[in-house]
């Protein structure tokens, strides 16, 4: 793909980094001459040490050729400015940074993918993985649903069970769904079936509709995450 990353900072450094290691090319646009000069010096690609709320240096930057761009800068009102450009140069694909959820509204009516703010997402999953310690991964969908990783503890009520048992016996709710088992540290997830058992020590990947919820845990055996 050719991709334009607007900002070289502390998101755009690392996804530079991905992206060049991806084997796309890769064109960043940093207004700060040092951050430019460093993107330049560590990665495999075109910086143009230049301003991305000029329509110019999208331009400059193969606005024509890019598949997507992606605007990575602190400050949201750059980052909706070099949205626009995006959208008036018809770049296929246009993603943003989000950093104040009251402008999110701004993006959607642009048609802009967003990604909230980057800071609250880890302070988040700092807060999860003190108060929920069993959570291997997780993400949110929505308001309250999850998706998430836990591993299944020895003495689980699940443990033992098939899908079908533990979903006629009330372990399982309407609202829960295990979409994938990994067994025995294999990496190779198995596809979870009706007669499919849950074994202690499987890390399952889980759908609940309210969420996490101790009560949600308490299924896998982890009754210490109150």
């Amino acid at each position: 793909m050719y991709l334009i990353i607007v900002g070289a900072g502390n998101i755009g450094s690392p996804l530079i980094e991905i992206a060049t290691r991806g084997g796309n090319e890769v064109v960043v646009v940093e207004k700060d001459e040092e951050k430019a000069e460093a993107a330049a010096a560590d990665h495999d690609c075109l910086v143009l040490n230049d301003d991305a709320t000029e329509k110019e240096t999208l331009v400059e930057a193969g606005a024509d050729r890019a598949d997507a761009l992606i605007s990575t800068t602190d400050q949201d009102a750059t980052n909706i400015m070099v949205c626009l450009l995006s959208k008036e140069l018809e770049i296929p694909d246009v993603v943003s940074v989000v950093h104040n959820a009251e402008h999110m509204d701004i993006y959607r009516r642009i048609g802009v993918n967003t990604m909230e703010n980057p800071q609250r997402l880890i302070a988040e999953y700092l807060y999860r993985a003190v108060m929920r310690p069993s959570i291997v991964d997780y993400m949110r969908i929505g308001e309250e649903a999850e998706v998430f990783e836990i591993e299944v503890g020895e003495d689980a009520p699940i443990a033992g069970k098939t899908l079908q048992d533990a979903a006629s016996s009330g372990l399982l709710g309407g609202d829960m769904l295990v979409v994938a088992i990994e067994r025995d540290g294999t990496g190779d997830p198995i596809t979870p079936r009706g007669e499919t058992v849950i074994e202690g020590g499987d890390l399952v990947t889980v759908y609940s509709a309210s969420g996490a919820t101790p009560e949600v845990t308490d299924v896998f055996g982890h009754f210490g995450d109150h």
